[in-house]
């Protein structure tokens, strides 16, 4: 069955595209992502890597593969993925961020097919992707389940799913709301809320019911003295990531 209803919620889509131009703008809105985006990419191309048997040191280890990044923003996770040699499609749902992406990545030269439109479309034209990078969306939408069904939908028989978004406690309001919207004001406040945030069993229920087999998770833990990111097997306390499997055949 096609997911057909959107699970967009322009109220979280306007935040972002009001935010669109700063996408490559390293002291910009979204500092934040730029600090992540090494550590997200380690994990990235190291769970793409292990299960398509890729080896990371010849030139273009993604060649072959065809990669669907949902909420793609500015492209900061679409580029690297093409430079390693993937065919990338980036998909989002606010409008504002397409041109942003589009010019970035012609800068860049390199050949990314972005769209603006949302995982139930791609879904309901039948496109499918060996991976489907959904990083820092689902705790945006209207409907988890819906999106993560969606998304399932998307992949090939076999396909990897990388999803990470922001767990829910006492520690993530006082580290991702308060100090990051209102201390340090790396974000914008407003951007999240603490209410959609999304524990790792609820997010493992979640994907189960959508089709999807978890097969790893992590925590992304900033070390306040190296100021930089790291991967935790332990700490999922406040930003983390999972991977998850399409079964080979429809169950």
């Amino acid at each position: 069955m096609q997911a057909t209803e959107t699970t967009v919620d322009p109220k979280e889509v306007a935040k972002f595209e009001a935010m669109a131009a700063e996408w490559w703008d390293l002291e910009g809105k979204f500092k934040p992502l730029h600090m992540l985006n090494p550590c997200r990419l380690d994990y990235i191309t190291s769970q793409i890597a292990a299960e398509f048997d890729r080896d990371l040191r010849t030139k273009a280890p993604f060649k072959g593969l065809r990669i669907l990044d949902i909420g793609c923003g500015g492209g900061l996770l679409c580029e690297p993925m093409a430079r390693l040699g993937a065919t990338v499609v980036g998909a989002d749902a606010a409008a504002g961020n397409i041109p942003v992406a589009k010019i970035h990545s012609e800068q860049s030269g390199l050949s990314i097919d972005y769209r603006n439109t949302t995982a139930e479309k791609l879904a309901e034209n039948g496109e499918e992707f060996d991976v489907v990078l959904n990083m820092e969306v689902v705790e945006h939408v209207a409907n988890p389940l819906g999106y993560l069904t969606a998304c399932q939908q998307l992949l090939k028989p076999g396909g990897l799913h990388i999803c990470s978004t922001l767990n829910r406690n006492p520690k993530s309001y006082l580290f991702a709301i308060i100090g990051a919207e209102y201390v340090m004001r790396w974000l914008p406040k407003g951007t999240h809320e603490w209410s959609k945030f999304i524990t790792p069993q609820e997010l493992f229920e979640l994907l189960e019911k959508a089709g999807l087999m978890p097969v790893d998770k992590k925590g992304f833990v900033f070390n306040k003295i190296r100021w930089t990111w790291g991967l935790s097997d332990h700490d999922l306390s406040v930003n983390y990531v999972t991977s998850s499997l399409k079964p080979p055949t429809d169950l």
